[in-house]
């Protein structure tokens, strides 16, 4: 029976979301900060804010490019996306690009966009998936001594993803149709095929799925199509919120989140908490289920109030939410961002 347990397919986000949050020690999702920025979205409902369009403004640097290379720009910087938060906050990595210097992601947007230009193929997966180390490290360069964090599993996990492309038509846009259209088909087939992308873990003896990188990538690819006028990716209202640092950051800030005091006090102290350590977990699976509410009730609102359906999904949510808290992260320096140094966010 052990190994049914171990077999059995992990709860999916929003589900992972909603267990975690019913059984949460440390982390809570407070009723009147979900109405709060139910609100505060809702006033911002015809905005570009809240469409595929503010993905453009999150993401200034992706090219417009063939529709084939763009997916492929979108592949590479989602299968590096994580942990780029610097172990000292005077030591940040750093990368100039037609001369604004990028700290954070967009240091990572900045240096495939930058390659590009240079000449080198990084979005060609033939290239990638065999791109030594050292070729890795000249394309994601800093400004200065503070290199990007974790060179060799980002490494890895894009030579691994390239190697996967290949087999399934040298492309992403091949491999992810293989989905159809279907954002959770999507998701299931990225997390299927491509080991690093497989975000899980055990919490309160159930297995439990977040797949932040996964469901970014695939809501990328779905804005950057949509930015092209090529629709028609269904379901993606399945999505949930990307489980990463910084939005977490962002929830607590606007009185969405709450942290107990031992909690709170763990992170002040700048002590790293483990891939899977139960707090961990709980800090991404109420964010999940706090956005799911936030959609919820926003719904609830443009319904009652305009007599419409609502269709900002929770991606929007989060590419609203994440840039906010990129804006706002003065005012939310007094609440500290969770450590933990993984390849899944």
């Amino acid at each position: 029976m052990l190994g049914a347990a171990i077999m059995e397919n992990p709860l999916l986000p929003r589900e992972s979301g909603q267990f975690v949050a019913g059984c949460s020690r440390d982390v809570f999702v407070e009723g009147s900060g979900v109405q709060k920025v139910a609100e505060m979205l809702y006033s911002l409902r015809n905005s570009d804010d809240l469409s595929a369009s503010g993905w453009k403004k999150a993401n200034p640097l992706a090219p417009t490019s063939t529709s084939d290379q763009v997916a492929n720009w979108v592949f590479v910087v989602d299968t590096m996306n994580f942990s780029f938060w610097p172990e000292k906050e005077s030591q940040q990595c750093e990368v100039t690009y037609k001369g604004v210097t990028y700290t954070g992601y967009m240091t990572l947007c900045a240096s495939i966009t930058r390659a590009m230009e240079e000449g080198i193929p990084i979005t060609d997966p033939v290239y990638f998936s065999q791109m030594s180390l050292k070729e890795l490290a000249h394309v994601l360069r800093s400004d200065n001594e503070t290199p990007m964090p974790m060179l060799q599993e980002r490494h890895q996990a894009l030579t691994e993803g390239g190697r996967v492309l290949l087999e399934h038509g040298g492309s992403f846009q091949s491999f992810i149709s293989q989905a159809g259209n279907d954002a959770q088909k999507m998701v299931e087939l990225i997390v299927e095929k491509i080991p690093s992308y497989r975000d899980e873990a055990t919490y309160e003896g159930k297995r439990i799925a977040f797949y932040k990188r996964a469901q970014i990538l695939v809501a990328d690819y779905w804005a950057v199509m949509e930015a092209k006028g090529q629709t028609g990716i269904i379901n993606m209202n399945w999505l949930t919120m990307f489980a990463d640092y910084r939005v977490p950051q962002a929830l607590v800030y606007l009185g969405v989140l709450r942290y107990s005091d031992s909690l709170m006090q763990t992170l002040k102290n700048g002590e790293l908490l483990c891939s899977g350590d139960r707090r961990e977990v709980e800090i991404r699976g109420c964010s999940i289920w706090s956005v799911e509410l936030i959609k919820e009730r926003l719904c609830q609102l443009v319904q009652e109030r305009d007599g419409q359906t609502c269709n900002i999904n929770s991606a929007i949510i989060d590419f609203y939410l994440w840039p906010f808290a990129k804006q706002h992260h003065k005012e939310m320096a007094h609440i500290p961002i969770h450590h933990t140094r993984c390849i899944y966010y």
